[in-house]
């Protein structure tokens, strides 16, 4: 009746009956052999899996001559935890039929990416399902027989008096509460530790060895992706103590570049996947963005092997994407690597050969970074990882990536630091040199003004005095015509003698060698005769020149330099009456208010637009205008007269309306009696 291969049974069974089916079915495949397969539930802790399978159980044998299914779903909202069923039943279903184990295997396959090893295995143990042995079937029948049913001479045991010693019912309580108050405590040592030190290699060697005492941990890394910025220590060619502590725990450091340990793209070589693979392992072409390397190892006993500087062959299919699963904070628990990497043959064989039988990876991110891994170890005996473990280990990876972030801060910040020194040298430098380039300008400058003065003033002083001696000679030893072209000659000289005036004045207070030559002098009298001055050319020009004094007769005595002053006020109103058009006028106030004396000079000439009012006292600026064909210029009569200003430490202003007119109004403060440089 059992070897019928369609036989099946579905029904309600209490959690413990379930799990005793499972290590019978377990028992079984060790009779088959080693050609059977079996696989359980923990093959699909490395993966994301869908809602349905994480309400279920399953023991599934595979092999040519036996092949079983034991599969258990919890009710909607059932589960367990830390090894304590909250549910004590099972919905159970036990079958032999080959299509339904063959489609559990298929949808069990799917689950799996297509180019993985755990798919390619599934989906070749899924073409040898025959029907059973028949031998093998009694086999199972009575092995069921033997360990479900009581035996004959199974002694009954008593059930406890009700008059025998006390138990302390709140004894698991209290170790619990006991467990808790030291993980905390745990967990705030290394948070101190982290606020009081930016030491990141002191800060993740302690943590490690006190997390793995206080856990009993065999071995606890941490892994390091190769693109992480934070370098907790310097590169090295080989593997060297940490310190004194180091050597007597066990504790290294690995410090060789990850492409030298872990990643050869010419052998294929990847240690990454082999302790922490949530799936499969990375592409070969992105070997170098997802190899790493474990920079702290603490190890309970020297007999732990070490899992530094160790690459294995290659034996995987870099199609992985757990990466991007840590990165959403996946951890990964592997209570027994036996069942969980049943089908992966070859990393199974390198986890034995590293002594890791059970593990835990906890992502270390920060800023959404995937910087590493925090890794635990078991390595003689499988481990059930409870909530309290798995808790404490994400606590510490979190509260170390705040110390890598500290870190990459610090060491940003040094970076910064000596780029801005560096740049500070560098734009000193480069000061040093325009200071000297500067100098040696304004010596050449200065060399070349002195020739100027004497090369050209000399001859044109010459120029100017001939021909106003000529100018005076008697009508008739010179015709009408070479007075005209004597007289052509005395202005244009008088023009050219004032602009080199200029230049050299202009020259003169920007290098810091004018003086003024401070004096008592008549405010009116400075006044009259600059209109004085210009009266001829305002007549010339047909524009009404005004004088307006403002002044108390009592406050016309002013302390400045007189000759400046005046130059001033010349510069501004042969201005006005340049840009002022026929029967225009052009009138000078004067005023004095407190200590400073007031000079206006107001036209109704052409004015000036608002856009070209800033560029109204830069040197060689003449405004374009209509009249600027009409009156030639360097255009440093305007600056020349603010820099006079501004070494009386006064200030000009300016007020124009187009084709109204101009305002400019100037301050003079009184001067101390002493010559101002």
């Amino acid at each position: 009746m059992l070897s019928s291969p369609d036989l099946s049974f579905s029904r309600t069974l209490p959690i413990v009956v379930f799990n005793q089916l499972g290590e019978l079915l377990e028992q079984m495949a060790q009779t088959v052999g080693s050609a059977a397969l079996v696989l359980t539930e923990a093959v699909l802790v490395r993966i994301y899996i869908p809602v349905e399978w994480q309400r279920q159980r399953f023991t599934l044998v595979v092999s040519e001559q036996f092949s079983v299914l034991l599969v258990g779903t919890f009710e909607q909202g059932s589960r367990e935890t830390e090894g304590e069923e909250i549910y004590s039943e099972i919905n159970a279903q036990l079958t032999f039929n080959l299509e339904a184990i063959a489609t559990f295997i298929s949808e069990l396959r799917d689950l799996f990416e297509c180019d993985s090893y755990t798919h390619q295995n599934l989906e070749r143990y899924q073409q040898i399902i025959r029907p059973n042995n028949a031998t093998l079937q009694s086999q199972f029948t009575l092995l069921l027989l033997e360990y479900l049913l009581i035996q004959p001479n199974q002694e009954i045991i008593a059930s406890p008096s009700p008059v025998g010693p006390a138990v302390y019912i709140c004894q698991p309580v209290e170790d619990a509460l006991k467990k808790q108050i030291s993980q905390e405590r745990l967990l705030n040592q290394v948070t101190t530790q982290i606020r009081k030190s930016l030491d990141l290699p002191v800060i993740m060697a302690t943590a490690i060895t006190q997390v793995r005492e206080f856990l009993e941990l065999d071995r606890l890394v941490i892994y390091k992706f190769a693109g992480s910025q934070v370098n907790t220590q310097p590169y090295q060619s080989e593997t060297i103590p940490f310190n004194e502590t180091a050597l007597t725990t066990g504790m290294e450091l690995s410090v060789k570049e990850p492409a030298e340990i872990y990643c050869s793209i010419h052998e294929n070589n990847d240690r990454h996947s082999s302790f922490i693979s949530a799936n499969d392992q990375p592409l070969l072409g992105d070997c170098q963005k997802y190899g790493g390397y474990i920079v702290y190892e603490s190890r309970a006993t020297n007999a732990i092997s070490s899992v530094l500087n160790y690459t294995e062959e290659n034996c995987f299919i870099r199609t992985s994407q757990c990466w991007e699963k840590y990165r959403q904070g996946f951890t990964l628990a592997v209570d027994d690597v036996e069942k969980t990497y049943a089908l992966e043959e070859c990393l199974l064989n390198f986890l034995r050969e590293c002594q890791v039988r059970a593990k835990f990876a906890a992502p270390i991110m920060f800023e959404d970074k995937l910087w590493g891994l925090l890794i635990a170890h078991h390595c003689d005996e499988p481990h059930q990882w409870n909530d309290s473990e798995k808790n404490l280990l994400v606590a510490i990876a979190e509260q170390l990536a705040i110390a890598i972030h500290q870190a990459e801060l610090m060491q940003t910040l040094t970076q910064e630091k000596q780029n801005l020194e560096q740049r500070v040298i560098e734009r000193t430098m480069a000061l040093r040199d325009a200071l000297l380039a500067a100098e040696a300008a304004s010596r050449i400058r200065s060399e070349f003004l002195a020739t100027i003065s004497h090369e050209l003033l000399t001859p044109l002083t010459y120029v100017i005095g001939m021909s106003s001696t000529l100018l005076r000679w008697p009508l008739g030893e010179l015709s009408q015509r070479q007075r005209g072209y004597l007289q052509t000659i005395h202005d244009s000289g008088e023009h050219l003698l004032a602009m080199i005036n200029d230049i050299l004045d202009l020259s003169q207070i920007e290098a810091g060698k004018t003086a003024l030559n401070i004096s008592e002098f008549s405010l009116v009298n400075v006044a009259e005769n600059a209109v004085k001055s210009l009266r001829k050319k305002a007549t010339s020009e047909q524009i009404n020149l005004i004088l307006d004094l403002q002044i108390d007769p009592r406050r016309d005595r002013f302390t400045a330099d007189a000759k400046r002053v005046e130059q001033i006020l010349l510069n501004l109103l042969t201005n006005a009456i340049k840009f002022t058009p026929e029967s225009g006028s052009v009138t000078l106030r004067l005023w004095v208010e407190d200590d400073t004396a007031i000079f206006q000079v107001e036209d109704t000439g052409i004015g000036i637009p608002e856009e070209q009012l800033p560029l109204l006292f830069e040197k060689f600026q003449q405004l374009d205008t209509p009249y600027r064909r009409r009156y030639e210029g360097t255009g440093l009569g305007l600056a020349l007269t603010k820099q006079l200003i501004e070494l009386h430490r006064g200030r000009i202003e300016v007020e124009s309306t187009v084709s109204i007119g101009s305002i400019f109004t100037v301050w003079i403060p009184t001067q101390a009696v002493r010559v101002v440089s």
